[in-house]
């Protein structure tokens, strides 16, 4: 697909939008919030334009070949220095490992948050041997240094991002995340022992009881063995609850359990809220139970697992779940709770819905009443209806059981509505307006339709109807709308997620980045522009989720001088002003440091070969971004110190010599001057015995 040419601009057009761009600039683009912080400036205020200023507008653009167009799409994007974004996108950043924070409607990247990758400048997991960033980056005791990052999820209340915590799936290592949004930073990774790798998470449960870490390929529960012929008796789905305890900010993984799955590839998940409060969503592909095996002539996985109509939406009551886990009714599987098939038949807590060939999403509507699901191989996408389902359930409408005993409900009698929107439709969010978006990823476009119930009475349009598509660059898969996933969607702001960007920047070599484009989606009546084209040149990001930014009460500096972010508290061993100094215990060391604009006390640290040396660093900074950095270089140790951070690494001097550390980050006029010396003297050799020193006999002396 190319971008068609632009039709010709006028100057009078240019000059007449001239006065509206501006006034857009200086007022209120979008509805947005006129009262947003400056930093050495006032609020921006009504102006009136020169017919001198017109024309200089009107010059520029035109020389530059900007449409009206143009001009208006960089007026709903355009930040002055010091005015803050409404929104912040957090996005997966797929094989980076990491997390990216960006503001919208700038699109400005604010942050890169280190999770399963280690990061230099945020010193992560560069902090010595037993750092506890490397511990939390070990599988079965070896070092896994890199994730694959899919879904983003916030925690919430009552179905509302609450803008406190952020979970984060890795597929590669079948791993969970833990950012506290106080600091941004990493605080718990968790290692599914069940499996090798997971699609689906992350998804929480409307209050953030749990995290759902939904599956993907079927293999042998708790690393097993078992060979593709047999498949269908030895391969496992699964899907994982979390137990997230909120004041601690962690997963209790004592408190959590998995459900065990037939052998299809369970995908992304959703929970139900308000309406479906109690239930969650699963999608699954490959129900036809392919083995591949194009090596010996047999179907490829890509026509074995695409044969059948339909697959099935997986329905899971997970309040009856939890009652299950709790009365002890799972067993052990590689030391995890796990539900099997058969109590979950029994239970009442699993059922499946025919669904759409080959899914990719299953989405939740902001009221909870309606599951949409969306095939890949099918133009439409499918509504279920909660009240529908429950019914059903009731009334054991049921077409038949998988092979495993699971009911079927019939597709009939749970099924709301079909909206045949395009080729390759994927993943649907909404706004705050009755419509839903879905991402067409064989027509690289975004489609707007209509809900109905009781949506019918805020838009305007006919109920379950497509209203209209937006293309985009290209072959989208997931998109994200403006607090999309809660209970009261904002509208205004889009995201696409460009899979492809072919020629929208400059080539970077075979490899090009994707592409996140901001689509306007404020006007129901009109077009949904694209106003913005942000490359993402790191990894390629999977899914992403937008709250406002006024949700989030980050810290500017931690709460106290020696806080430690990994327990999220005061910590007894920080070092304090006048308490530093060098401790020796025979060959074990303590170091007690502290850092402030410009120096590190001590600044010489004598050490010996072969001592074990714990060294702690307080930074006694107290302004906002006076940030340190401390490495070692020859010992792999490197360190972010933000205001009033604590920090601890651990490491043995078995390499003698003379060498510098120094603050990293650029902090003051005598940044280069915050630096000192470590000293490791090599241990005495040992003295020459007397027999040693005997002239060696040669042969021809004898």
């Amino acid at each position: 697909m190319t971008r068609k040419p632009r039709a010709h601009t006028s100057r009078l057009h240019v000059a007449l939008a001239a006065g509206v761009v501006l006034t857009m600039i200086a007022g209120d683009a979008l509805g947005q919030d006129t009262t947003r912080r400056r930093r050495r400036t006032e609020d921006a205020k009504p102006i009136e334009l020169t017919p001198a200023q017109v024309a200089d507008l009107t010059k520029l653009a035109n020389s530059r070949k900007l449409s009206v167009d143009d001009l208006v799409a960089a007026a709903k994007t355009y930040l002055p220095s010091g005015r803050h974004d409404d929104y912040v996108l957090f996005s997966s950043g797929g094989q980076s490992g990491q997390v990216f924070a960006i503001g919208v409607p700038s699109m400005r990247l604010l942050r890169s948050i280190s999770v399963f990758t280690p990061e230099s400048w945020q010193g992560y997991g560069f902090a010595g041997d037993n750092d506890a960033v490397r511990e939390r980056l070990k599988i079965n005791g070896k070092p896994v240094e890199w994730g694959d990052t899919h879904h983003p999820a916030l925690s919430e209340s009552g179905g509302e991002y609450d803008g406190q915590f952020l979970f984060i799936g890795d597929k590669a290592n079948a791993r969970l995340g833990v950012i506290d949004l106080r600091d941004w930073e990493t605080k718990q990774i968790v290692k599914n022992p069940l499996t090798v790798s997971d699609h689906g998470a992350a998804f929480v449960t409307p209050n953030t009881d749990y995290v759902i870490e939904g599956g993907q390929y079927a293999t042998v529960l708790g690393y097993g063995y078992a060979t593709p012929e047999d498949y269908k008796k030895s391969y496992r789905g699964m899907v994982t609850m979390w137990k997230f305890d909120r004041a601690k900010g962690r997963i209790d993984e004592s408190q959590s359990f998995a459900l065990e799955l037939p052998p299809y590839w369970q995908d992304l998940a959703d929970a139900g809220k308000l309406a479906s409060d109690g239930f969650f969503f699963v999608n699954s592909f490959n129900t036809e139970m392919a083995t591949g095996g194009i090596e010996s002539g047999k179907p490829p996985f890509e026509a074995g697992a695409s044969q059948r109509d339909t697959d099935y939406l997986h329905i899971v009551d997970w309040k009856k779940a939890e009652k299950v886990f709790k009365d002890g009714k799972a067993k052990k599987i590689n030391g995890f709770s796990v539900i099997t098939m058969d109590t979950s038949a029994a239970e009442g807590i699993l059922y499946f819905a025919p669904e759409p060939k080959s899914p990719h999403g299953v989405d939740v509507t902001p009221n909870g009443q309606y599951m949409v699901v969306a095939g890949k191989l099918d133009p439409h996408v499918t509504v279920y209806s909660i009240e529908k389902v429950k019914k059903a359930i009731a009334d054991k409408k049921f077409s038949g059981k998988d092979d495993y005993g699971i009911p079927i409900l019939d597709f009939d009698a749970v099924k709301e509505a079909q909206v045949e929107l395009g080729l390759g439709p994927l993943h649907t969010q909404f706004d705050d307006k009755g419509y839903a978006y879905t991402s067409l990823f064989l027509d690289s476009a975004v489609a707007r339709w209509s809900l109905g119930g009781e949506y019918d009475s805020k838009n305007a349009d006919e109920p379950w109807k497509l209203v209209q598509k937006t293309p985009v660059q290209y072959n989208i898969g997931h998109l994200c709308a403006a607090e999309g996933d809660t209970v009261s969607p904002d509208g205004n702001y889009l995201i696409s997620m460009s899979k492809w960007s072919v020629d929208r920047f400059l080539t970077t070599g075979p490899l090009l980045p994707q592409n996140f484009q901001l689509l306007d989606i404020t006007s129901p009546g009109t077009t949904m522009p694209v106003i913005f084209d942000a490359p993402i040149g790191v990894g390629e990001p999977h899914y992403c989720q937008m709250i406002k930014a006024d949700k989030l009460k980050s810290w500017d500096i931690y709460p106290e001088i020696g806080w430690n972010p990994h327990t999220q508290a005061l910590d007894p061993h920080s070092p304090q002003k006048g308490k530093e100094g060098v401790v020796r215990d025979g060959s074990t060391v303590t170091v007690n440091m502290t850092a402030i604009r410009s120096h590190f006390t001590p600044e010489h640290v004598m050490l010996e070969e072969g001592d074990h040396v714990t060294w702690r660093i307080t930074s006694t900074e107290q302004t906002k971004d006076a940030t340190h950095g401390f490495c070692i270089g020859g010992y792999n140790i490197n360190l972010s110190l933000e205001p009033g951070e604590f920090a601890e690494f651990e490491f043995t001097a078995d390499k003698p010599g003379t060498y510098p550390f120094y603050c990293t980050e650029f902090c003051s006029a005598l940044h280069l001057e915050m630096m000192g010396y470590l000293h490791i003297k090599p241990k005495a050799a040992p003295k020459a015995d007397a027999s040693d020193t005997k002239p060696a006999t040669t042969a021809s002396a004898k």
